[in-house]
């Protein structure tokens, strides 16, 4: 079942590194681990006109998240690789939570 994706006027405003760590909130919300898989497939739900390929909108771009994962994880707001599953440390989990309330999310029910 596909997720109800947010405005995009107003994620449109957010960084794209925020997006990522809420779509890493929603899945491990939800699911025992977030595969790198799983975060494509959520980011592209939840926020598909930042995540998806320009010339094929019904596709969604995984190369968008290689670079913000690996600054998320030198800034120490996520651990894990795409080979495994992310997590959020306890900054990353504030920072999403923030990045959802400023959605207009009180708890991420999605």
């Amino acid at each position: 079942m596909k997720r109800k994706s947010f405005d995009e006027d107003i994620y449109r405003r957010v960084r794209i590194n925020d997006l990522i760590l809420l779509g890493i909130h929603s899945v491990n919300e939800r699911r025992k681990g977030c595969t790198f898989e799983g975060l494509v497939k959520e980011c592209f739900d939840l926020f598909p006109g930042t995540f998806r390929f320009s010339d094929l909108s019904q596709w969604p771009d995984a190369r968008k998240l290689d670079r913000p994962l690996r600054t998320l994880r030198r800034k120490g707001l996520i651990a894990g690789h795409p080979q495994t599953v992310f997590t959020l440390t306890v900054l990353g989990k504030k920072t999403a939570l923030e990045v959802a309330k400023a959605l207009g999310q009180r708890r991420l029910q999605l």
